[in-house]
């Protein structure tokens, strides 16, 4: 069984940075790790992804200002936030595909805003 804690959140200025992390635990195949959020009266949407390998995409939203890396070692994903905007305001759940069937699974998800 895996299980995903997410740390990191809070409450930021706009202009302002945050880091956001997610570790796997158990003995697990990770494959993707991705972080995800859901705006109030919004759907669950990707806002960046890393592979195995280390390759990287982001949502268009937040290219130039996020920036998503993993530790193998540690299972862990983490997502770098600057020049933060008040339409960044979300919880912020990071995903994780694991296993031969490359499951995802889900985080309790971190609440981030952003005041203006």
């Amino acid at each position: 069984q895996v299980q995903l804690v997410e740390s990191g959140g809070g409450l930021v200025q706009a202009g302002g940075s945050l880091r956001l992390s997610c570790e796997a635990s158990g003995s697990i195949l990770i494959r993707n790790m991705g972080w995800y959020r859901q705006g109030p009266g919004k759907q669950r949407e990707l806002v960046a992804g890393i592979s195995s390998g280390g390759t990287t995409n982001y949502a268009d939203s937040v290219k130039g200002r996020f920036t998503i890396s993993r530790e193998n070692a540690k299972n862990t994903v983490y997502l770098e936030m600057n020049s933060l905007k008040p339409e960044d305001t979300a919880v912020y759940y990071c995903g994780v595909r694991i296993g031969a069937l490359s499951v995802l699974n889900w985080g309790q998800g971190t609440q981030v805003t952003v005041s203006s």
